[in-house]
């Protein structure tokens, strides 16, 4: 791990106008990390409410049969 007090040591060696694009593409970075971090969280839902609906539909018997078809696509 990079320690932060080398991090800092460093940027304070730029020019004013540089640390303030350190400091975007660093905000640019923690958006990302959240943005990431809830599409996760969406797909966790996602894939825990699909589920629970789901659950205990492989026990029941069909309603319909292909027999039923009208039309079949192949």
């Amino acid at each position: 791990m990079i320690a932060p007090e080398k991090i800092q040591q460093s940027i304070q060696k730029l020019p004013q106008p540089l640390q303030a694009e350190v400091l975007d593409f660093v905000e640019y970075l923690l958006s990302k990390v959240e943005r990431e971090s809830a599409q996760q969280d969406d797909a966790d839902w996602f894939s825990l409410s699909l589920t629970s609906a789901m659950r205990g539909m492989e026990d029941e018997t069909p309603t319909y049969s292909t027999v039923d078809l009208k039309v079949v696509f192949s």
